[in-house]
Order: structure tokens, then C-alpha cells, then sequence
């Protein structure tokens, strides 16, 4: 999503190519978003209804890139814990 718009089902499908999430699940936390102003919508005609289409913001963009920060850090700790060796790359 940091590149793409995704409509809701759409993003339930992507999203459950790596963890398993339901419709349900997504819509309250995309709403969460939208009113924390980490993302936006538009929607755009198709097939005769509309289609609610979301889009990151560019404060949805900063925070995105501090949680990534953050979780590699997290992960090297976890890794050197572990005795993974890749703790120090």
C-alpha cells in the first residue's frame, strides 16, 4: 500500500497473501487510519457502483517508515538473542 491504492477487498486479498485477516477485520482498522490521517479515499465508478479506494498519506508515509525502523531494530535484537549471527549486518 505504500506505493499502490487498493480498494477494501482488494487490500483483504493482498493482506492475506501473508497473514490471515477477514473483511470484518479491515474495514474498522482502515477507518482507524483514515481518521488518524495516515491514509486517504476517493472513489471511482465501477460496474455501475462505486468503489472506495484508499490511499496512503504522506504522514501515513512517515510513520510507516519509522515503524519499519523500528522493527528491524526490534528484529536484530530478537536475531542476536536468538544467535542468528545476522544480528551485526
Amino acid at each position: 500500500m505504500s506505493t499502490n491504492d487498493y480498494y477494501g477487498y482488494a487490500l483483504t486479498q493482498k493482506m492475506q497473501e501473508s497473514i490471515s485477516v477477514s473483511e470484518s477485520t479491515m474495514y474498522p482498522v482502515l477507518r482507524r487510519l483514515k481518521k488518524n490521517n495516515l491514509l486517504s479515499t476517493y472513489d471511482e465508478p465501477y460496474q455501475g457502483r462505486n468503489r472506495r479506494y484508499y490511499k496512503i498519506t504522506a504522514e501515513g508515509k512517515r510513520q510507516y517508515q519509522m515503524i519499519q525502523v523500528e522493527w528491524q531494530e526490534f528484529k536484530k535484537g530478537i536475531d542476536k538473542m536468538l544467535g542468528d549471527g545476522k544480528a551485526d549486518e
